[in-house]
């Protein structure tokens, strides 16, 4: 039997259009995902791999960390569910000639099986919504002896910036508090279920470790932009008819309150697995 993600994903979770790429690259990636790409880039890298596929790709941080450090000759595929992130991948990598780009499901890969040495994916399982299938789908187009490297953010309790933000919202939305960040980005951490669940799907060995990092802004206005208009929390914003400006506005100045003026620094916190085929 699987074992099932305490999660559970809703229309609209993984919806980044709009001006949501742009904003996310700009503001989100900086602050909490540059760090944790530059991790994730190490460690495939050191696996020395010629095939590579990045899943839930989304505006390309991981891409241009770890593309310039592949054997030459290597072949890189990034794919994301969104064409309007994989777009804004693309146009920061223009002259990649190692790299191609597709939008891509990855509950049903459109790539050949044993096609890839590594499977690299960050922050994007927990909105798979059938984990199982998801890891299926990742172990049948790697070769065997090959790895499936992905990162999940652990408990929203131990990061920072995420666990202020979401006690903002509540505050500005009592009766109905947005619940997008603990339910999925911060909804799939335990390692022990993660790991039965590779196992059942076919991997031979898993090895989880932990990434402990620290994010970044200019001030406590620059993490509010992040959160609430960078990531599908907008659309829980939007989809209870309040204007998003004026949101955010009250999330930073609660965000100040709590973190201070000027330059914040906030505990980033994630885990990171390694499964072998």
């Amino acid at each position: 039997m699987s074992i099932k993600s305490p999660a559970s994903v809703r229309h609209g979770d993984q919806s980044f259009t709009g001006s949501i790429p742009d904003i996310y690259d700009d503001y989100m990636v900086p602050l909490k995902f540059q760090v944790c790409a530059v991790d994730m880039a190490r460690r495939v890298a050191a696996l020395a791999p010629y095939r590579v596929l990045e899943t839930a790709a989304g505006s390309g941080v991981v891409t241009r960390a770890l593309a310039p450090q592949l054997p030459a000759g290597a072949r890189y595929t990034a794919t994301d569910l969104n064409p309007s992130m994989l777009e804004r991948a693309k146009s920061q990598q223009p002259h990649a000639d190692q790299l191609s780009w597709h939008t891509a499901d990855m509950m049903e890969l459109p790539f050949e099986d044993r096609s890839f040495e590594v499977v690299c994916c960050q922050f994007g399982v927990m909105f798979l919504p059938d984990k199982l299938q998801g890891y299926r789908e990742a172990l049948r187009v790697l070769a065997p002896g090959g790895h499936y490297v992905f990162s999940v953010w652990d408990h929203i309790d131990h990061n920072d910036f995420a666990r202020s933000v979401t006690a903002a919202a509540a505050r500005v939305f009592p009766d109905d508090p947005p619940d997008f960040m603990p339910r999925i980005p911060h909804g799939y951490h335990d390692v022990a279920a993660i790991s039965a669940t590779l196992r059942e799907a076919g991997f031979k060995k898993v090895e989880a470790a932990m990434l402990i990092a620290e994010g970044r802004a200019d001030s406590a206005a620059t993490v509010a932009k992040a959160f609430c208009q960078g990531k599908p929390l907008r659309n829980t914003i939007e989809d209870r008819g309040a204007d998003l400006d004026h949101v955010t506005a009250r999330i930073a100045q609660d965000l100040e309150r709590q973190l201070g003026k000027g330059p914040v620094r906030g505990k980033l916190q994630a885990r990171v697995f390694t499964a072998s085929a």
